[in-house]
């Protein structure tokens, strides 16, 4: 399998970057995995679980899975990689996300009760974080893979540029039939040579809409798409002269034709964008695509005075985005804003978002799972380096509405004694809806599109199918 970039580390605690997440999960495990078409909790190490309460949840673990190293999986790992992940003196970069668990409790050998400190709607998803050896959770880094794993493949190497990963048995999936080699691979041509030649066997997302009409003609190739969950934007610095104001980045979402580069640039293979959640995500809630009107928005310019707006617009170096990143500029030239395209490297550019140094920048959420995601990019409490508000969102409105989202108080009983999960999902999609109209309010973010899932194949990968998100496990039931 081709890859953009080496994953920055193999220890699950630490791994942030797409590479390194996507790998961890195919050599560990969590209590739950995310459903590969509507991204909802489902069994993984776990069998069943129960609210006991809208703080406590009991979860029944499996009692047939075994760590790579034939270690049996015990409530004691699972209660030790949760204290772990959360513990200052392990600084894992996934604390935040156990930031709202007060206790874990063992109870029996397989089970384990978790108790909340505050109401907080998203633990199912939460407990997606592979578990860990209970003597090895709170571990110095392990940076080559070297942690014993629950997952479908074991490392055998992790070399600059390759990561070899070998079947295991006993995990929370049975056994693959194939052991896996990630190659990276910089250079889109080279990557669809390897392809053509048959020195390479999937390329998910990695490869240019111009060039897949040629390699679905290439014998033994198959390319296959599938819709994506994961929103293609345009962030707005709101502390930049004019950008604070809501009619010019509303004016700026007017000009930008959608539709036309959805079906030229991304030759179909993308949905224009009505809101922020995903039609494949259980959150989405059905919105025309936002309207292309160049009349509308030289209005709201003119009614801004700002009509002469001259803004940087900063994207990848890869060709596709800067593709897209030059068309856009020319869109938005068209209804009188002055628009330079910067194509920078991902650190270069994640360093000037996070400091502010930019005006706008076209990203894509990433694994966009749980639509509380949307706190982290856009609440008040959440800019650089504490969270990824990078465009220094501040509303009051839509805080409190994120607010909401997190806690997800609404499945509660009046007694307080039951929780009703399903009532919580129903209410929450109607929160999140809320939160999609207050951002198109002020048009906070320019939502673009959702781009598909994209895997150009081999005839003995052909079989591959990536999950909404864009994961990989899939391979491990290639045949």
């Amino acid at each position: 399998m081709l890859v953009a970039n080496d994953p920055e580390t193999l220890d699950p605690r630490y791994a942030t970057d797409s590479v390194g997440v996507r790998t961890t999960r195919l050599i560990h495990a969590g209590l739950v995995r995310l459903d590969p078409e509507t991204l909802a909790a489902r069994p993984y190490l776990a069998t069943s679980w129960q609210w006991l309460d809208p703080l406590t949840l009991r979860v029944v673990l499996r009692d047939d899975v075994y760590f790579h190293s034939g270690a049996p999986m015990r409530a004691h790992d699972v209660a030790a990689t949760l204290r772990a992940i959360g513990s200052p003196r392990v600084a894992s970069r996934q604390a935040r996300i156990v930031e709202a668990i007060a206790d874990v409790r063992e109870a029996g050998e397989h089970a384990i009760v978790v108790r909340l400190a505050r109401p907080h709607a998203t633990l199912l998803t939460d407990l997606e974080l592979p578990i860990l050896r209970a003597d090895e959770a709170a571990s110095p880094p392990a940076p080559g893979g070297s942690l014993d794993g629950l997952g479908p493949f074991a490392v055998r190497s992790f070399t600059q540029g390759e990561v070899q990963l070998v079947p295991a048995s006993g995990g929370a999936l049975p056994r693959p039939l194939h052991a896996i080699t990630l190659r990276t691979v910089h250079d889109e041509n080279t990557r669809a040579l390897r392809l053509e030649v048959g020195r390479a066997d999937i390329a998910l997302n990695l490869l240019s809409p111009a060039l897949l009409p040629a390699l679905s003609e290439e014998p033994g190739l198959t390319v296959t798409a599938r819709p994506g969950a994961n929103l293609t934007y345009v962030v707005v610095q709101e502390a930049r002269p004019y950008l604070g104001d809501p009619r010019v980045r509303r004016a700026m979402s007017l000009a930008i034709d959608r539709s036309m580069l959805v079906t030229t640039v991304f030759d179909r293979r993308a949905t224009a964008a009505g809101g922020l959640i995903a039609p494949t995500h259980w959150a989405h809630t059905d919105r025309a695509a936002l309207a292309f009107d160049p009349a509308r928005a030289r209005a709201l310019l003119a009614e801004a005075d700002a009509a002469k707006v001259r803004v940087t617009l900063l994207t990848s170096t890869e060709r596709l985005r800067g593709d897209v990143a030059r068309v856009i500029a020319q869109e938005l030239g068209d209804v009188g804003i002055d628009v330079t395209v910067v194509p920078l490297e991902l650190g270069t550019m994640i360093a000037r978002l996070s400091g502010g140094d930019f005006d706008l920048a076209i990203l894509q959420l990433p694994e966009m799972t749980e639509p509380n995601v949307l706190r982290h990019f856009l609440h008040s409490g959440f800019v650089p380096p504490v969270g990824a508000n990078r465009g220094r969102v501040f509303d009051a409105t839509l805080d409190t509405l994120l607010d909401e989202g997190d806690r997800g108080e609404e499945g509660a009983t009046e007694d307080q004694t039951t929780f009703n999960a399903t009532a919580a999902i129903s209410s929450r999609k109607v929160l999140y809806a809320r939160v999609e109209d207050r951002v198109l309010e002020k048009m906070h973010v320019l939502p673009l599109w959702y781009e598909d899932q994209v895997a150009v194949t081999s005839a003995r990968a052909r079989h591959f199918r990536p999950s909404a998100e864009g994961r990989w496990l899939g391979l491990a039931g290639l045949n």
